[in-house]
């Protein structure tokens, strides 16, 4: 589905829904309780990226650098998992195509497959689960999004979070994706350390190309906003799985405006494959500062 519009600030709907957000919280820790009994010690470090967020903060670029780093396998659930996507996902296409080992479905089942392999030492990076009592994790690491922050600060379904602030002291560390002139102020807990990440969106087309921008992820404006001499945008829901009718429509929408079709790389590898070659996506560079590698290999 679309990022409702109340997740960023409060609204006269997101105040109807706190009763049931709290209905949702009660009933998600229960469950996470019950689930927490026998949970698996990995042979191998466990490094597990997440969020507490409903989507849309950056997460996987996060996990891809940190996974590039130590040449470390990544597993994750394989959200949105289709035919058009090798049935493993979008983001998991997508670090897949970065050269890194990817294991999707069951966590706990790839980790001790991975831990069987003897001659293997080096970690584990795995994509999302903070709120995954079956896995023990050695590093824990919370990514927030500078311009989102907390959203409207509730939780779900009245808001973005999918666990209350005070859930982040738990982590590790916390990386920040810096947002330029954001007027968020993020308070985090002054006991963890906490690491800046920068984006960087570079567009396969020059400056004066007119552009229409289409996205379906949780905050497709973050990307409207990265490109420049943008002419019309349309947003779909998150892991939108496009069709060959909804192409042709942005197609010939962009013949009108005089402009050329770009997405993001998440989105690219969900177009009907024929048409790829014809369609551009933006490269999202994720960097890290430096300080965080020292901290991680120290933890490792």
């Amino acid at each position: 589905m679309k990022t409702p519009k109340w997740f960023l600030k409060k609204s006269p709907i997101a105040l109807v829904l706190i009763p049931v957000s709290w209905v949702y919280y009660i009933f998600s820790r229960i469950v996470y309780m019950f689930r927490r009994g026998g949970a698996l010690k990995s042979r191998r470090k466990i490094i597990c990226v997440g969020n507490i967020l409903a989507g849309g903060v950056g997460k996987t670029p996060i996990v891809k650098q940190i996974a590039q780093y130590f040449d470390a396998p990544v597993v994750m659930r394989g959200y949105k998992k289709d035919k058009s996507v090798s049935v493993i996902g979008d983001e998991a296409t997508m670090l897949a195509r970065a050269g890194l080992a990817v294991h999707v479905g069951d966590r706990k089942s790839n980790i001790i497959l991975l831990n069987n392999q003897n001659d293997e030492i080096g970690p584990i990076v795995m994509d999302d689960g903070l709120q995954n009592p079956t896995i023990k994790k050695d590093v824990e690491i919370v990514v927030f999004d500078e311009a989102i922050g907390y959203g409207n600060g509730l939780l779900l379904p009245a808001g973005p979070l999918r666990d209350v602030k005070r859930s982040v002291k738990k982590a590790d560390a916390v990386i920040v994706i810096r947002a330029k002139n954001s007027k968020k102020k993020l308070k985090l807990p002054n006991n963890i350390p906490v690491f800046c990440a920068d984006n960087k969106t570079i567009s396969p087309y020059d400056e004066n190309q007119k552009l229409v921008a289409f996205a379906g992820i949780g905050y497709p404006g973050k990307f409207f906003a990265a490109l420049d001499n943008v002419v019309d945008t349309r947003a779909f829901e998150d892991h939108y799985q496009y069709t060959k009718e909804d192409i042709e429509k942005l197609i010939s929408l962009a013949n009108k405006k005089g402009a050329r079709l770009i997405t993001t790389e998440k989105d690219w590898v969900r177009l009907p494959a024929e048409y790829q070659e014809e369609i551009k996506y933006a490269k999202l560079e994720t960097v890290i500062e430096n300080v965080f590698w020292d901290w991680i290999k120290e933890k490792i």
